[in-house]
Parts: C-alpha cells; sequence; structure tokens
C-alpha cells in the first residue's frame, strides 16, 4: 500500500481535509468508477452458465481447502478418517458460503440506500448499481452452491441476523464502507486458496473464482470510498467509524463456521468448538492471510483504541 498522502484535489468529495487525511491516493471518483465499468464490460461472468451445476460431486474431493479448516492441524483432525474430513470440510464450505450470501444481502441494502439521492447519471452511481447486479448473482450463486452439496443453510447465529437488520437500516457512508469492504476481503483471503486447489469440490473452485474475480473490482471500489469520506474527519469521527468497523468485521469472522457443522459432520461438538477455538494453526493463517487487510484499515485511521481488543480476538491482529 503507498505511503503517499491524498491530496486535497484528488478528493471528489468537497469535504475539508482539515481533519484527518489517510495514506492512499485516490483518483477521481467519476475516472475510477469509469475504469471499474470498463473491467465489467471485459469480464464478467453469470453463474447460472459458468458454474456446472449438474456436475456430480466427487466423493474424495474437499469442500474447501484443508488447512482451511478450523480443526486442521489439532489432534481431533489426526484423528478423522478422511471421510470425516471432507464431510467437516463441506460443512465449513456451506456456512462460509451461507454467511457470505448474508451479507452480500446486506451490501446490495447499503448501497442501494447510498446511492438513492445521488446523480443516476454519474458513472459513480452506475457502477455502484453494476456492483448490486454483480451481488444478486454472487446470492443466488453462493445458495445454488449449498443446495448442491446438499448441505444445511447455515447463515449467521440468530442473534447476528437480527444485529444485521440493524446495522441494514442505519449505518451510512465510510462506516458502512469500510465494514463491507473488510467482510469482503476475508471471504476474498479464503477463497484465493479454494479456487487453486485441486484437491477441492470443482463446484467451490468454480464459484470462488467468480466471486474472487468480480469482488476484486468491488474492493477497489470500497476502499477508495471509505478513503474519501474520511478525509477531513474529525478525532471523535475517526472513534466511531473504528470501533464499527471492528465490531462488524468481529461478528463476521466469528459467524463464518457455525458450531453445528461439527454435530453435522458427525463429530463431538464440545470436543470440536473447544479444540476449533484453541487452534492456533487456522488463528496464524487468519493473521497472515488478512495482514493487507489490516494494513489498509491503519492506513485510513480504522485501527486504533478499543477496535484493537476486536480484531485481536477473531485473530486479524
Amino acid at each position: 500500500m503507498t505511503a503517499s498522502l491524498t491530496r486535497p484535489q484528488d478528493v471528489a468529495d468537497t469535504a475539508t481535509t482539515r481533519g484527518f487525511v489517510p495514506k492512499v491516493a485516490l483518483s477521481d471518483r467519476e475516472d475510477t468508477a469509469r475504469r471499474l465499468l470498463a473491467s465489467v464490460a471485459r469480464k464478467s461472468y453469470d453463474p447460472m452458465i459458468e458454474v456446472d451445476w449438474e456436475a456430480p460431486i466427487p466423493d474424495d474431493k474437499y469442500g474447501m481447502t484443508p488447512e482451511w479448516s478450523t480443526l486442521y492441524g489439532t489432534a481431533l483432525w489426526d484423528e478423522m478418517t478422511e471421510e470425516q474430513r471432507i464431510e467437516l470440510t463441506k460443512h465449513e464450505a456451506a456456512s462460509v458460503s451461507s454467511v457470505g450470501l448474508w451479507f452480500e444481502i446486506l451490501l446490495m441494502q447499503m448501497l442501494l440506500r447510498d446511492v438513492y439521492n445521488r446523480n443516476k447519471h454519474s458513472r459513480h452511481v452506475q457502477f455502484a448499481l453494476t456492483e448490486v447486479a454483480d451481488e444478486c448473482r454472487h446470492s443466488v450463486m453462493f445458495a445454488r452452491a449449498g443446495e448442491r452439496l446438499g448441505m444445511p443453510g447455515y447463515g449467521p447465529a440468530p442473534y447476528i441476523h437480527r444485529l444485521g437488520r440493524l446495522w441494514g437500516g442505519f449505518f451510512r457512508g465510510a462506516n458502512a464502507y469500510a465494514s463491507v469492504m473488510a467482510a469482503e476481503e476475508i471471504l476474498d483471503m479464503m477463497q484465493r486458496d479454494f479456487m487453486r486447489d485441486e484437491r477441492v469440490q470443482p463446484v467451490t473452485r468454480t464459484v470462488s473464482k467468480i466471486h474472487v474475480l468480480e469482488e476484486a473490482r468491488h474492493i477497489r471500489f470500497a476502499r477508495e470510498e471509505v478513503a474519501r469520506r474520511l478525509t477531513g474527519a474529525s478525532n471523535l469521527r475517526l472513534q466511531f467509524e473504528r470501533i464499527n468497523t471492528a465490531v462488524t468485521v468481529y461478528f463476521v469472522v466469528k459467524s463464518m463456521i457455525r458450531e453445528e457443522v461439527y454435530a453435522n459432520a458427525g463429530l463431538d461438538r464440545d470436543r470440536a468448538v473447544a479444540e476449533a477455538k484453541a487452534n492456533t494453526h487456522y488463528h496464524d493463517r487468519v493473521r497472515k492471510s488478512g495482514a493487507k487487510l489490516m494494513t489498509f484499515l491503519d492506513s485510513v485511521g480504522l485501527v486504533g483504541g478499543p477496535s484493537k481488543i476486536l480484531y485481536k480476538k477473531v485473530h486479524l491482529l
């Protein structure tokens, strides 16, 4: 991440830059949107066509990269048969996808609210609407993948699902873009491994590839919006943005793997939960893979104070 400071003339908004200035170089908002729209025109995917939904589900393929399993590296993992490992990773992959689906729906709500009062002729709004269309396809794709693997529709815990309704109707601007960007990057860091791993189910690999390639545009869009909207932010506002983003990231990471996956995979739930919570291999993998995200959040002033406690709890710091 470049360390050059954003120049006032690079900021598309008219907000003052007398406050906080993110250490992120920015393009003009409309120029960014034009480039992203051109990328959409060059390469986009229709999951209903690109994914072979009728292909058989091989018995010897993992649901996701086994090293991303919450039990990989534990004593319980060593005791499990290969069939049990495969079954567990299918349930874990379904849990990850269902949380991704849940957050895609929240993202679409946020984008539509954000552009409601903006100039619809602008390229910025047109890309935002294009992203909503992408996310709608992704949501259907995640739902179809879980169905094809014969897995339950996990989703977040009921209380987090209810909190999502509050988040979806309340948060605006930088806090919403930062939270969405962080959640998408967390999913992205896992799926980049899934898509390359030939040990993984073909449907998981293809779904992951489509999501990673199209989310790269969405993450770029969100990153620049976060930096723009934090330019000139007061210390009080930064404190609010930090804690909101950290809380959202905390709940998303905690929701990725529901505890029910262990019992549904035929394991002792209590023992599996205990070993997963103490699994330093998984914690190290999350921390290493999330380093790029945390560097960006720090560069725009979103890491500091109490937020660090939450990031440490989910092993991102």
